[in-house]
């Protein structure tokens, strides 16, 4: 075979450097060690995932504990963790389901999957009155392009580089990441164009302002030139995280209105409150035609995703577009109505606005002081630091970056890299504010439950 060329750093930071190998040495006892290798040896090698960092015991509210009893405040989670780990009120509600029904075939419903679903359409944004469920985001990803095309007659999208909307081969070729583009797995699904991404801080144009406006006007390029664009898909605030400028979604809904394309948001990693809002799309007060939710929606136990979309996009019903044996099992779809209602009666959306706020207003602090860190950005409790060599050139800081996630690990705080040189920090919706970056020293003698408290 030829030689491969390396692939830039995107969805998170590799496992294969340098560092993470000399952090391995150093931190992991012999026992988590022979975890780790096991793991190794029978898992399928991927980037960014295996081999794997380390090995987790015990997860609980905004702490994740290694076998070395070691505690980790978790500002990665992969965007599950909104109402912390191992709600207590979720884990009975899951026990007391399973007791009661534990699975539904097809052909028949149940009480948990009717109730999610009249839910999911009852919250805001307002207009989405159709649902169907499915095992991960992947899955509701592929089910909402299929939906796109039927309900316009037409097959292509428009997506953004740099993006990342699932692993399968659909959400695959209409993401922006050369890691799950590349290889030797042949030719993407056709007719997925993209368009680079907006970002004030770091774009293809090279300009410092109106870099939404570019955006913007090559998106209604592209619409006009091609006449038969199904969809635009896109996150409404970009994980990395990149914030859009107001009247961005606005410009580009308008757009896609004017040429019959619908208007897809991925919120898996932004839905259900991360931003300060139940959905990021309410920032702008876009509605799309289809909202793509994942991750979260399992309240960090349960895997579970939902489209929810416009009742005019109900066309497809002499079809099976998303027919898994799982779309109403009784016990994720309980997970997924008790995870939105303990936001609601916890309130962890304002809780998300207050946190984020403070914590951001701490992290902009902390580039008064350091020159390394040369952006700042986020909403709520989706933020990040992008690290730069010089402020001037902007180039990326990544070895700094990979020091500093090292680092942070050895004092307790784990989060993850985006892109090779962004500080990408998740914060739980339910988690008090952070005072980011304190030097936590690990205790043998401390458990988890005595350094957090639920409410």
């Amino acid at each position: 075979m030829m030689p491969r060329k390396a692939l830039a750093e995107a969805e998170g930071d590799t496992n294969l450097s340098p560092r993470r190998r000399a952090w391995s040495e150093t931190q992991l006892d012999e026992l988590t060690r022979a975890l780790v290798q096991r793991d190794a040896r029978v898992f399928l090698r991927q980037s960014v995932s295996t081999p794997c960092l380390s090995a987790i015991r015990h997860a609980e509210g905004i702490w994740i504990e290694d076998l070395q009893r070691r505690r980790y405040m978790d500002l990665h989670g992969n965007n599950v963790h909104h109402i912390g780990y191992g709600h207590p009120r979720l884990i009975d509600a899951i026990r007391r389901q399973m007791d009661e029904l534990s699975f539904a075939p097809g052909r028949y419903t149940c009480a948990p999957a009717v109730e999610l679903a009249e839910k999911l359409v009852d919250i805001p944004p307002a207009g989405l009155g159709k649902v169907w469920f499915a095992p991960s985001g992947s899955d509701a990803i592929e089910m909402a392009l299929a939906y796109a095309r039927a309900a316009t007659g037409w097959f292509k999208t428009i997506s953004f580089w740099d993006s990342y909307h699932g692993a399968g081969f659909a959400a695959r070729s209409i993401g922006g990441e050369a890691m799950f583009r590349s290889g030797p797995i042949g030719p993407l699904l056709s007719g997925t164009k993209h368009v680079p991404p907006f970002g004030d801080y770091r774009n293809a144009w090279g300009v410092t302002e109106g870099s939404d406006e570019l955006c913007v006007r090559m998106i209604r390029y592209i619409l006009g030139k091609e006449g038969d664009i199904a969809a635009v898909i896109a996150e409404p605030v970009r994980a990395v995280p990149y914030v859009p400028p107001a009247g961005f979604w606005p410009a580009v809904r308008q757009a896609c209105n004017g040429f019959g394309t619908l208007l897809i948001f991925d919120e898996i990693p932004t839905g259900l409150g991360k931003t300060g809002k139940m959905f990021a799309c309410q920032h702008d007060e876009v509605v799309p035609d289809i909202l793509v939710l994942a991750k979260s929606l399992g309240g960090g136990i349960l895997p579970i995703a939902s489209m929810i979309c416009r009742p005019e996009i109900d066309v497809c019903g002499s079809f099976a577009f998303g027919h898994y044996t799982h779309q109403k099992n009784p016990v994720t779809t309980r997970a997924g109505l008790t995870t939105l209602q303990i936001i609601e009666d916890e309130q962890l959306v304002a809780n998300a606005a207050h946190v984020g706020a403070v914590d951001l207003r701490r992290l902009r602090e902390m580039m008064d002081r350091h020159p390394l860190i040369g952006d700042v950005r986020g909403r709520s409790c989706l933020m990040g630091a992008e690290l730069v060599v010089d402020r001037t050139t902007r180039a990326p800081a990544c070895d700094a970056a990979g020091a500093v996630l090292y680092q942070a690990l050895n004092r307790g705080l784990n989060f993850k890299t985006t892109m090779g040189n962004v500080l990408t920090l998740n914060h739980h919706s339910s988690s008090p504010s952070v005072r980011c970056f304190r030097p936590w020293r690990f205790s043998r003698h401390r458990s988890v439950k005595q350094s957090w408290r639920w409410g």
